[in-house]
């Protein structure tokens, strides 16, 4: 049988348009001779349509999307995911059953489905029946999980449906689906990118594929929603757990795969698709898309970026120009009477090499105008922090004030590191409507700038190597303040991300003075963190959504 796999971008909340470009990737499946069309989870409201599906009027317009769908299918299925308003009790067999209610309304039961369009009526549903609930994953909060698998004929084939979280773990659904009779299992996902994701689908893919002696076609959006990329890298793979074909990655398209089940005749071997990205490529990837889809979903078609003569500033323009076109992009230096006159050359430099607009706005004027307001207060005291964060504020007002003036969007510098021990300033380089590299640590910013260098320098050589420094003061550097990255980056990792205590992290050989002090300064930046613009997740578990830490609590690492 012949798959046509669409690899969307659905745009959350806009019903209309996503249900024009399903029809498209359904026309196009029946052109490329597809026994089933398959769209991703959710790829009528997108993903994840949060609040949203608790609007009547929102889940009653998915709703006639979908039997518009339906009507327009022939004989060849159309499978496509949606939110379902279901009736009556929850399914037979159902998993988990989550109320949503509040004293002043109740919302009808939903579930997240997979409808089955055929011969201009919808033939079956299937209800997903494992329920995320942990990571950026909220669907115990608004879904009935189902409980019954659905296989339908396509080509001679059974094909079962699946989707997402369904796939992940023993047994279970996929299990079912199988035991139904599926030769082919389908996994409708919409399942967002982190370095590494891609071994693990592929291990529980193959876990399903040789466990049931069953095909499996993985089918996953490309593009941005707000912190989440989801990447695309669709795979077929057969009952040996080896992957025969791979669709784009970070890339739309209908990907097409023939497999030898069904009374079809099978076509010639299909292609093993293009190499994958490498790790950094992969990341890097994530970011231009992940900033593209934010900045121009939103509205918005110019962007600024405060460029210092740094390298986390200097990775954001380049990931701008990549993502916006250069033509979009204006670098804004600000420099200060602490600013090495290397910098500035360095970000001229950089500017010049991508093609971005440039502005030169000195902020010692501002410096001096704070000073003067505020020398009765500050009298008899030593500059330190707060002289220090005017200059960054000083930045931060000006980028927004040229926001407001010319409708762009300011996009922040700061990286995972910074944010994750408060290096960074509230209301300064923490201003903007998107933070980039929000979820890159300082040591992958550089390997990311290395490998953007990698045919010619783009990032000028001067700025990687530069000791990392805010200059706002006469000969700071980062590691006044901090340890190198090269340690921070470790401990962060553990603390942050895989939830180590302060002991465990210590015996694996860590100094425990740094690794005290690091867990002190991580959770006393709570409060700045839940006040940062959103950024492009890239590992396991980022800031914001992915990581949800009380602000004001007692308990020490």
């Amino acid at each position: 049988m012949r798959l046509a796999l669409a690899q969307l971008n659905p745009m959350v909340g806009d019903v209309a348009g996503n249900a024009a470009a399903i029809a498209a990737a359904y026309r196009a499946g029946l052109d490329a001779g597809a026994h089933l069309v398959a769209a991703p989870e959710l790829a009528l409201t997108g993903y994840p349509p949060e609040d949203l599906v608790l609007k009547t009027a929102f889940v009653d317009a998915v709703a006639g999307a979908l039997h518009e769908l339906a009507v327009a299918t022939g004989p060849v299925p159309l499978v496509v995911g949606f939110v379902e308003a279901l009736e009556g009790s929850p399914p037979a067999g159902a998993e988990q059953w989550r109320p949503v209610a509040s004293e002043a309304t109740t919302y009808p039961p939903l579930a997240n489905a997979a409808a089955v369009c055929r011969d201009g009526a919808v033939e079956a549903i299937y209800r997903k029946q494992r329920l995320p609930n942990y990571g950026v994953f909220d669907e115990a909060r608004y879904f009935r999980a189902g409980g019954s698998p659905v296989v339908v004929k396509a080509g001679g084939a059974r094909v079962g449906v699946t989707i997402c979280e369904d796939l992940w773990g023993d047994g279970g659904p996929v299990a079912r689906s199988c035991a139904a009779g599926a030769q082919v299992v389908l996994n409708l996902n919409a399942s967002p990118y982190h370095r590494g994701k891609r071994a693990e689908r592929e291990r529980w893919s193959a876990t399903h594929a040789t466990g049931c002696g069953t095909w499996v076609a993985y089918l996953n959006c490309a593009g941005g929603q707000d912190e989440v990329v989801f990447d695309g890298d669709s795979f077929v793979m057969d009952p040996h757990g080896t992957v025969t074909a791979r669709g784009p990655q970070f890339a739309t398209g209908l990907f097409v795969a023939d497999v030898p089940v069904g009374d079809t005749a099978p076509g010639p071997p299909p292609p093993t698709g293009d190499p994958r990205l490498e790790p950094v490529a992969e990341v890097y990837a994530a970011l231009v898309l992940g900033t593209r889809d934010y900045v121009r979903k939103n509205g918005f078609s110019r962007a600024l970026v405060g460029v210092s003569g740094g390298i986390d500033s200097a990775l954001v323009a380049t990931v701008a120009a990549d993502a916006l076109g250069a033509e979009t992009v204006t670098g804004v230096a600000m420099p200060s009477p602490y600013s090495s006159p290397g910098s500035l050359v360095d970000a001229k430099a950089l500017a010049a090499n991508l093609g971005i607009a440039w502005l030169e706005l000195p902020i010692e004027p501002a410096m001096r105008a704070f000073a003067t307001i505020l020398a009765d207060v500050f009298a008899g005291t030593e500059p330190g922090l707060a002289e220090e964060n005017i200059q960054s504020r000083s930045r931060g007002t000006l980028l927004m004030a040229l926001s407001n003036k010319r409708g762009d969007i300011v996009l922040a510098t700061g990286n995972k590191s910074e944010y994750a021990v408060g290096y960074s300033t509230l209301y300064g380089d923490m201003a903007g409507g998107f933070a980039v590299i929000k979820d890159v640590p300082k040591t992958l910013v550089f390997e990311l700038c290395r490998w953007r260098n990698r045919d010619a320098e783009v990032i000028p050589q001067a700025i990687l190597d530069k000791p990392p420094s805010a200059e706002l003061r006469p000969g700071q550097r980062d590691t006044d303040s901090l340890p190198p990255y090269e340690v921070l980056d470790p401990i962060l990792e553990a603390y942050v991300e895989r939830d180590r205590s302060v002991v465990e992290i210590v015996a694996a050989g860590l100094d425990a003075a740094v690794v005290r002090d690091v867990a002190r300064l991580v959770d006393r930046a709570e409060y700045k963190r839940r006040q940062a613009a959103p950024g492009v997740k890239v590992t396991p578990r980022a800031f914001g959504r992915d990581r949800r830490l009380p602000i004001t609590q007692a308990w020490s690492g």
